[in-house]
């Protein structure tokens, strides 16, 4: 089906948060994702299908026309580059901020300083911003351990609620970005799936400014 729409979204918490939005928008998946396997779902929308990829994947497959639509983090467009997408709306869900942090009552050093993250090219833009000399690190995960072990003076990662830092002897240091979910667009479908797409991004524009008034 040429007019047949893709929505490329990741598992957790993005997911959990965008499900209800798409529902507003007439979208429901047919299969419980929590308990398939599958990676390709149809909808109660016989003209689109969801795809359940890697959240760092949402942008590519969109860019590079694998979906129509995708929800994705602010960080991961931001990390990864959303040059060649739309991005029409900011969902105002899984919000949460992009930070550095630091072992708890220790200044950072005043020279050249390491940090760990995953998000390399974000943190090397930052602290080029800032005029700092800066070693960074990739990690994939549990950045907290990186100051513990003295692999890093620093780390640029999302913060939620802070515990986890807390829990590992850390604190929060600057705000780099406040993040949210964002819709993206592939630009191609926007020309030529307008008449499909731009309903969905309506109610859902739509049911994202009902839930702010309300």
């Amino acid at each position: 089906m040429t007019d047949s729409i893709t929505i490329a979204l990741s598992k957790g918490r993005i997911l959990d948060e965008t499900l209800p939005l798409l529902k507003e928008a007439g979208i429901e998946l047919v299969d419980d994702v929590k308990k398939s396997r599958k990676l390709v779902f149809p909808t109660t929308d016989p003209a689109v299908r969801v795809l359940i990829i890697r959240a760092t994947d949402v942008p590519t497959y969109v860019e590079y026309g694998g979906a129509d639509l995708g929800v994705t983090g602010k960080d991961v467009l931001m990390e990864h580059g959303g040059d060649g997408l739309y991005e029409p709306l900011d969902l105002n869900i899984s919000r949460c901020r992009l930070m550095t942090a630091g072992r708890k009552g220790e200044a950072p050093p005043g020279g050249r300083i390491r940090v760990a993250t995953k998000f390399v090219n974000l943190a090397r833009r930052y602290y080029a911003a800032k005029g700092r000399q800066a070693d960074i690190i990739k990690l994939y995960g549990a950045m907290e351990l990186a100051p513990i072990l003295g692999l890093a003076d620093e780390i640029v990662d999302i913060v939620d609620t802070g515990n986890t830092l807390k829990a590992n002897g850390l604190e929060p240091r600057d705000l780099i970005e406040n993040i949210s979910s964002r819709l993206v667009v592939n630009r191609a479908s926007m020309k030529m799936k307008h008449g499909k797409l731009n309903p969905i991004i309506e109610q859902m524009a739509a049911a994202v400014e009902r839930r702010r008034q309300g």
